[in-house]
């Protein structure tokens, strides 16, 4: 009979033989690591490989996900859809193994990790995310919702400043069914950590109100199971398991427990030693069949899903509304009613023509949309009272009281955000979180990751100008427009009125590929009128929201146009100053457009046709926007110009500054008069 240790070399082989055949990666972790992951695979982990999705399957987290060819290694031997040609494939063009595992490549990975503690935070996404779903649809008798969240961090993980946000938040809500388990290896990239990790990780943990069990030898399956079935017990706390171990363990004694098997393949002489010290026969990538019958997982996990859905059909045949409830959630589908619904809400907004701050207009979407979507979760990092997250509806969660749908995750953007990725991925909710336009930059890999993965994380983005006014340049954003815009996958929306507002959470909320970012006025803004079809067009990211009327003509410039002569292009707060100008310039006798584009990326993804009807190519254009200029030349071109600002801000009220910085409607209409008057010279 296949031994315990036996199986954990398959591990360590496979990892170190996909290393060494890439030339590239990290086998250390995976070879130290090995023991640990057997046990729990093995013996704890509730998942079947031919269904990687079904909904009440166990997590696995790799946050340490440098050490990638551990996940993959069990990944193939317990039987998912990853061929032995897929390993020797690893970090390889197009590969299903890429350097680190990413979500919706890979069968299996629940979540895209590498960036170090950020699959700490998804793990506490997801483990809430059980908790709270547990809470809604789980009645006496059936337990549709239970299972475990297990994560693997090593030394890199809790060294970042964001371990320490999410087990702090982790521990307060006291989520019992996440496990962690620390390789506590001592060793990163610069070699020995005791000169720069020296704090007594179990105490910290025991501060965040985490059960932790330490001392644990890692290489020793008794100890770890032992661990593991102590932590189940527990209701109360997360638990951090402690797993000493080696790196590289097997590996020359040269080699392991050193930094040089941690991101270095071993080399072709190490790999032959090892081979010899672990008594392994086989050559590279051969494992054999009777270590793959000891790891094979897909029968036992067809037994316990197919055990699960007899359970499920019980109970949808009980209580069929929750049931409908669970399932549509989880496919992340909205109500039937959505689209009527939001429909009549935004010609209602339209029909009062508000003045209102685009943070205020977001709560009132909130308040209208909230008990329609019990999917939603909101939060904010200490600033509910400003980025008015808070619905009439909405209900914060509590420690001992997860039945809600709104967190206070205090100063903690970075684990906002790392949480919102986890409860994305997990299905069933659509998480939103605020915080300050300028304070994205504390979240700012953690939005990265919702952008590669693709998730509908819903960013309330408030203050979003120099109109915040005297808090000062560190707290009025710039840059941070045009970098949420050049982020791939990252649909950005500033809207100028409660219409648009409206609008832009009604894109974001039936957006499936990719994180929005709503970045919204602190100061009033004034209702813009529309006409039914303008309505509509807000959805296209730009269009006319004023036409030019009183056609002079002034020549090839204006005649091509019909005797328009400008375009104002215009987004946010902005929005208001171009349609001051355009009156100003309109009673000068000047045929002025004025373009409003809430969204870049919705507009540029448009027909080519429509962008050119509502930026027709021969009219000059001045873009106005209180950020950096630069991407805004994509539209003005060289014949126009951008009223922005390229530096940073001033401590002053609001309107001091814009008068400061030249973001008015006078500065708008000189500019355009000069811009006309160049352009027929």
């Amino acid at each position: 009979m296949t031994n315990q240790r036996e199986l954990a070399n398959a591990i360590r082989v496979l990892s170190m033989d996909a290393v060494q055949q890439a030339n590239s990666g990290h086998p250390g972790m995976p070879m130290g690591m090995a023991d640990i992951a057997e046990v729990l695979w093995n013996q704890f982990l509730k998942h079947n490989p031919q269904n990687p999705h079904w909904p009440n399957r166990d997590r696995f987290i790799l946050s340490n996900g440098h050490g990638s060819m551990l996940q993959y290694a069990l990944l193939h031997l317990t039987g998912y859809d990853l061929k032995l040609q897929d390993l020797k494939q690893f970090r390889q063009l197009h590969s299903k193994t890429p350097g680190h595992p990413e979500f919706g490549i890979t069968p299996g990975v629940e979540t895209t990790t590498g960036p170090l503690g950020q699959g700490l935070a998804a793990a506490v996404g997801m483990a809430l995310a059980e908790q709270l779903l547990a809470h809604t649809f789980n009645r006496a008798q059936y337990s549709i919702v239970d299972h475990y969240t297990y994560c693997f961090v090593g030394d890199g993980c809790l060294m970042e400043g964001l371990s320490h946000e999410a087990s702090s938040l982790a521990g307060t809500l006291g989520l019992h069914k996440l496990i962690v388990l620390w390789d506590d290896n001592g060793i990163s990239i610069d070699g020995e950590v005791q000169s720069w990790f020296s704090e007594n990780i179990p105490q910290r943990f025991q501060a965040y109100n985490w059960q932790v069990i330490a001392n644990i030898d890692g290489h020793n399956p008794a100890e770890v199971q032992r661990a593991i079935v102590t932590a189940r017990k527990n209701r109360q706390q997360p638990t951090l398991i402690c797993c000493k171990t080696i790196i590289g363990f097997g590996a020359p004694s040269t080699v392991a427990g050193t930094a040089e098997c941690h991101g270095a393949a071993l080399g072709a002489d190490n790999v032959a030693a090892t081979r010899q010290q672990l008594n392994w026969q086989e050559p590279a990538f051969v494992i054999p069949a009777e270590i793959y019958q000891g790891w094979d997982a897909r029968a036992k996990g067809k037994q316990v899903e197919q055990q699960w859905q007899e359970l499920f059909n019980a109970y949808a045949a009980e209580y069929p509304e929750l049931a409908a409830e669970y399932q549509r959630r989880l496919t992340g589908m909205l109500p039937d009613a959505w689209s009527g619904s939001m429909a009549e809400f935004i010609q209602q907004l339209q029909s009062k023509n508000a003045s209102v701050a685009t943070r205020k207009a977001s709560q009132q979407v909130l308040d209208h949309i909230t008990e329609m979507l019990p999917e939603l979760f909101g939060g904010s990092a200490d600033l509910s009272g400003s980025n008015l997250t808070l619905s009439k509806d909405s209900v914060a969660i509590k420690p001992g009281q997860l039945r809600g749908n709104y967190m206070h995750y205090g100063v903690r953007e970075f684990a906002m955000a790392g949480i919102m990725n986890g409860l994305a991925v997990y299905r069933g909710f659509i998480p939103y979180g605020g915080t300050f336009l300028t304070f994205i930059d504390y979240a700012r890999s953690a939005l990265r990751m919702s952008a590669i993965m693709q998730q509908r994380v819903i960013y309330v983005l408030t203050h979003d100008s120099i109109g915040l006014g005297e808090d000062g340049p560190t707290h009025q954003p710039i840059e941070h427009l045009s970098m949420l815009r050049l982020t791939p996958n990252v649909s950005l929306w500033r809207p100028c009125d409660t219409v648009e507002t409206a609008v832009a959470w009604q894109m974001a909320l039936e957006r499936h590929n990719g994180p929005t970012v709503l970045a919204l006025t602190r100061q009033k803004v004034a209702g813009q009128v529309r006409t039914a079809e303008q309505c509509a067009a807000i959805q296209r990211g730009g269009y006319i929201l004023a036409e030019g009327v009183g056609a002079v003509d002034f020549g090839v410039a204006g005649a091509a146009a019909g005797g328009l002569q400008l375009i104002l292009l215009a987004t946010g707060s902005e929005v208001e100053l171009a349609m001051q100008a355009r009156e100003v310039l309109q009673q000068a006798g000047y045929v002025v457009r004025v373009v409003s584009m809430p969204c870049v990326d919705v507009f540029s993804a448009q027909s080519v046709d429509y962008q050119t009807m509502v930026l027709p190519k021969q009219v000059p254009k001045i873009a106005i926007e209180a950020g950096a200029t630069g991407l805004w030349y994509k539209f003005v071109g060289t014949t126009g110009t951008v009223i922005g600002i390229d530096r940073y801000g001033e401590s002053a009220p609001a309107e001091i500054i814009y008068q400061e910085l030249g973001i008015t409607a006078e500065h708008i209409v000189s500019t355009a008069k000069k811009l006309i008057v160049d352009i027929m010279l």
